[in-house]
């Protein structure tokens, strides 16, 4: 038996739209139209990895560590713009850490304290 890839993560979420608002509109993730749930909730596709926001009524999320985001249960992006992304979550108020590593890295929350990790690719990829 061998594990050989991971295939979608999921999150929950207190607000659908808050939500979407989020990960669709400031994060740029794309909706999945043909993929549906049978309960509450939304699955963007990015390449061949997916990800579940499953609504979740009165869902609070509790960090463990409030001053390294990084070292809390998060999902981890890569992007090719880090300072466009930085400028959106500024723009609409969302909290932004920089990673204490000193690589080009942020974390950020999503509306119900989800943290989430974007990294910059690096020039080789």
């Amino acid at each position: 038996m061998a594990i050989r890839k991971c295939v979608h993560t999921a999150i929950l979420v207190s607000d659908l739209d808050k939500a979407q608002a989020f990960y669709g509109d400031i994060l740029g993730l794309e909706e999945s139209p043909e993929r549906a749930f049978n309960f509450p909730g939304i699955w963007y596709q990015i390449g061949n990895y997916q990800i579940h926001l499953i609504h979740r009524l009165n869902f609070t999320n509790s960090i463990v560590n409030e001053a390294k985001w990084g070292r809390n249960p998060h999902l981890a992006l890569e992007t090719d713009d880090l300072a466009n992304i930085i400028a959106k979550l500024r723009d609409h108020n969302y909290p932004v850490q920089m990673s204490a590593s000193g690589r080009k890295a942020l974390f950020t929350q999503d509306p119900d304290g989800n943290i989430i990790e974007i990294s910059q690719m690096s020039s080789n990829d």
